[in-house]
């Protein structure tokens, strides 16, 4: 059985003392656990729910239906090589030939942007939708950019955090450092495009889980782009073999193969430490407990961290996406005839995405108004990886899609969840039929009870089902990836010495990467060496 199917128990009188008590089995929280078992510690995770995995699992979410899906979590970029290397994972990811398509209709017909499949193409592609040479040369002066940022910063996040002045002087571009660092990525974006639809193609990068305009002074928007365009070096999105659930069933193999304990069905209620020594408290179907370690490491929310150890909360986050599964008999068909939706799908379908209609929607939703044209953007999982898929529903042509929408926060939720649920998704729905040929319910599969294989998830429903703050995929607002105050060398500190955040709220979080737990493992062992060396 994958190990987030399991349910593991902790033998309840194995042992009351762990040199690391671990909260939360989310991937963070495992790949923490599995460095420091490996470097000979003994390690608990406890974890809430039945399963490990937090938002990186693999479920089947459709009754009989043989098909594995991705359900919260969905592509890879973030994950260094060196933790797949240093643990010893059973877990890879396939890349996309295709990046992006993006209908639109111009001048009464159907057509688009497809970026992929080569140069050639994807510059043929640029002067049918603009006309000329002159967007596609200034796409790739930018990404050139931007890919060499990325291969400067990226290697980074598995090292002590640098200085502001340290990462700028790495990156060694002051252009790029202006850019990404210090203005509005909308000014950027704006001074080198012309095109509306190449303008949202390249914001949208800075959107993902982040309600934000292109002109936010707070440039959350540009430590989202950020993130988005440096993993792995390169910027690209790469789809797990397997499904998300591979990696964390991996991370669990390699953490229990190192000794550590996972015990799920446990949740954690407070948290007691006095700089060298803590206590966990926790409740499961057996009854209460209390755990005793030297650290704990908190695979959860700032705001989590807060409630188990009753300081101070932080001020509230929210999400603003809605995430949607799908199951399709076969691909739609577009009004775009030059585009075979095999390709059109395999990368990101871009849909309502023009940089006016992002600024609309977003103007729409701080109203406290649905977009009236939601943005959003769709991959077809199976395309690339069929496996994930049953040999039958294979053979047959099903095909997987992933929507994931934008400029949706919670606050639009709160008045009747299930019900602006149901307005968002057929609305975010019009706007991908509008350049359909034949209507997505037509394409739809059904599960074992005759209903649509389709199921929609908003902030309010993460929250729920995952514990992420008013659904924030991020926990809380990205952090730049240099030192912050109070965050330690390593980006994980807390105000309590022997505790410390594993999780996506910690600096140089959020997506799937791996990072905070890599970090939060080596803070422990670096500690552990600098006290020895002191006595």
């Amino acid at each position: 059985m994958p190990a987030h199917e399991g349910h593991d128990r902790a033998p309840r009188h194995d042992r009351r003392a762990y040199d690391a008590v671990i909260v939360g089995g989310g991937h963070n929280g495992l790949v923490a656990a599995a460095y420091l078992a490996r470097a000979g510690r003994s390690v608990l995770v406890l974890e809430r729910l039945g399963h490990t995995g937090g938002a990186a699992v693999s479920t089947r979410p459709f009754a009989g239906v043989d098909a594995r899906l991705s359900r919260y979590s969905y592509l890879v970029s973030l994950l260094p090589r060196k933790i797949v290397r240093d643990l010893g994972l059973d877990f890879r990811v396939q890349s996309r030939t295709i990046s992006s398509y993006t209908p639109v209709e111009r001048g009464g017909r159907p057509t688009g942007l497809l970026v992929g499949g080569g140069e050639e193409r994807t510059r043929e592609a640029f002067a049918r939708l603009t006309g000329g040479e002159r967007e596609y040369a200034a796409w790739q002066r930018f990404y050139a950019m931007t890919g060499r940022v990325a291969e400067r910063v990226f290697p980074t996040l598995t090292e002590p955090l640098p200085t502001r002045e340290e990462l700028r002087r790495r990156v060694d571009d002051e252009e790029a450092w202006r850019v990404l660092f210090e203005e509005p990525v909308g000014t950027a974006i704006e001074e080198r495009f012309t095109d509306d639809l190449v303008r949202g193609v390249v914001l949208t990068d800075a959107l993902i889980g982040t309600f934000a305009d292109a002109h936010d002074p707070s440039l959350k928007q540009n430590r989202c782009f950020l993130y988005h365009v440096i993993g792995g070096g390169t910027g690209a999105w790469d789809v797990p073999v397997g499904g998300m659930g591979a990696l964390t069933d991996a991370l669990a193999t390699a953490a229990r193969e190192a000794g550590a304990v996972i015990a799920t069905g446990h949740e954690a209620v407070r948290i007691t430490a006095d700089g060298r020594s803590a206590e966990v408290a926790y409740r499961s179907a057996d009854g209460e407990g209390v755990v005793a370690a030297r650290h704990v490491l908190v695979n959860a929310s700032p705001r989590a961290l807060a409630d188990l150890t009753g300081d101070e909360p932080p001020a509230p986050a929210e999400g603003a996406q809605l995430k949607v599964n799908m199951l399709l008999e076969r691909l739609p068909r577009l009004r775009d005839t030059s585009v075979d939706p095999r390709e059109a799908f395999a990368g990101t379908f871009h849909i309502a995405e023009g940089y006016e209609q992002l600024a609309a929607a977003h103007a729409q939703a701080a109203a406290g108004s649905r977009p009236a044209a939601p943005p959003s953007e769709i991959y077809c999982h199976s395309l690339t990886d069929p496996g994930i898929l049953g040999p039958d529903l294979v053979a047959r042509g099903y095909q997987t899609l992933t929507l994931f929408g934008l400029h949706t926060p919670a606050r639009l939720f709160a008045r009747d969840n299930d019900a602006v649920r149901e307005e968002l998704l057929r609305a975010t729905l019009a706007q991908l039929d509008a350049h359909l040929a034949e209507p997505l319910a037509d394409c739809l599969a059904t599960d074992a009870e005759g209903r649509p294989c389709i199921e929609a998830k908003t902030p309010l429903d993460l929250e729920h089902d995952l514990g992420l703050p008013g659904g924030n995929i991020f926990h809380r607002e990205l952090a730049w990836p240099y030192a912050q105050e109070g965050a330690g060398r390593w980006g994980v500190a807390t105000r309590h010495a022997n505790v410390l955040l594993c999780g996506a709220g910690a600096v140089r979080g959020g997506g799937v990467s791996g990072v905070p737990g890599h970090n939060a493992a080596m803070a422990v062992l670096e500690g552990e060496a600098g006290e020895a060396a002191g006595t």
